[in-house]
């Protein structure tokens, strides 16, 4: 029994630990390392009378009576801790302090039974309670077995925090978090996105005025043009352009990708799903398309439709390499962000001209993070081809 509630607790222990619960980790490795400790002391006092295996009477107590008080003093920091979490682990570190006062009674040879029994017993529902409350609350997601609230808060740092926020910062591996992003966007409004370079502005298609807000946003020259983000390839050859059999195979070697086409506009963009947006995004006769390679962006696409891009910056500064600098820069004139962390890259996308592929070949718009010499190597295999 004792072996087998040491390596329970010990179990507890590791499981905790891999779900990154660093106080439950703690608190079970230390109740296994007790009950191992005061378990094995007893049966090991309790020997047979031809001899006792352990002998912690006649001036042998200063070791276990050491041991005792530093588990009394660790527990009684995790008792603080526990306070935090929930009534049945604060129960439960109590209950193991009385057990370590048992065995520094039991180093002193001053136990009384009685209280061992009670203390125990005790312990024993306690354990018994609180794993069937884990493994029920698991198990059906929901508080079925009580387990009380914690005694001490220490989130009124964290909710000041979160109110202090100039917009919605979901999280991106949250569906939560894409839905809420997603329905903003859908509903006109312009947001803060990662991308497979740097964090972007991105603006519904469907919705002109959006489109509007991100140059006002950006402080952007009405000039410099916008490109879109699409999910995929098969998107573009649904629409159906009028684009030649080279450009197919180029734009098929880099996307998804961090390079953006720029090619030759039509009405063909309308059955894309660009709509109302069509005369804000691109050129009067160019527009440059990107299929990124970010799975979070591409599955936010798949619920908005394209989406009007610009990198998530006042125009004339570095890009935004990180969430929170999107929200410090343009958070109190965005209604949502969405936060990835620190982004791929440090710059942004290589933007190549295919308007003339099959005449003259590519030319290179802006080099970013993919370099211009990659980007003609590509373009002359599938060339040669």
């Amino acid at each position: 029994l004792i072996l087998i509630g040491g390596f329970v607790q010990l179990l507890a222990g590791f499981l905790a630990f891999r779900k990154y619960d660093h106080l439950g980790g703690a608190a079970f490795l230390t109740f296994s390392a007790l009950w191992s400790s005061f378990g094995a002391t007893r049966v090991l006092c309790a020997a047979p009378l031809s001899g006792h295996l352990l002998d912690i009477g006649a001036g042998n107590t200063e070791g276990f009576t050491a041991g005792s008080v530093a588990f009394l003093v660790l527990n009684a920091f995790l008792i603080v801790l526990a306070s935090s979490f929930n009534v049945v682990l604060l129960c439960l570190t109590l209950a193991m302090e009385l057990l370590t006062v048992c065995f520094l009674l039991f180093t002193l040879e001053n136990l009384p039974l009685p209280l061992e029994t009670v203390v125990l017993s005790i312990l024993s529902v306690l354990c018994f309670y609180g794993a069937a409350a884990s493994l029920t609350n698991c198990t059906f997601g929901r508080d079925l077995l009580a387990v009380g609230p914690p005694l001490l808060t220490v989130q009124s740092s964290r909710k000041d925090e979160e109110d202090a926020l100039p917009c919605v910062c979901p999280k991106s591996h949250l569906t939560s978090g894409l839905r809420t992003i997603a329905e903003l966007l859908n509903a006109g409004a312009v947001c803060g996105v990662p991308t497979d370079t740097v964090y972007a502005l991105a603006a519904s298609c469907k919705h002109p005025q959006a489109i509007e807000k991100v140059y006002r946003i950006k402080d952007r020259p009405q000039e410099k043009p916008i490109c879109i983000f699409i999910s995929n390839l098969e998107q573009l050859r649904a629409a159906a352009p009028p684009i030649s059999p080279l450009l197919w195979e180029f734009m098929e070697n880099v996307y998804p990708g961090a390079i953006g086409c720029i090619i030759r506009k039509g009405e063909w963009l309308k059955k894309l799903g660009v709509g109302a947006g069509y005369s804000r995004v691109g050129t009067q006769d160019s527009i440059m398309i990107r299929v990124p390679d970010l799975t979070v962006l591409v599955h936010l696409i798949d619920m908005t439709g394209p989406l009007a891009i610009t990198s998530a910056n006042p125009s004339g500064e570095v890009d935004s390499t990180h969430h929170d600098m999107v929200i410090s820069r343009l958070g109190h004139k965005l209604e949502g962000v969405l936060c990835d962390g620190e982004s791929d890259e440090v710059v942004a996308s290589t933007v190549v001209n295919c308007t003339e592929i099959d005449e003259s070949g590519i030319t290179i718009v802006r080099e970013g993070c993919i370099p211009a010499g990659k980007v003609m190597q590509i373009f002359e295999r599938v060339k040669n081809r």
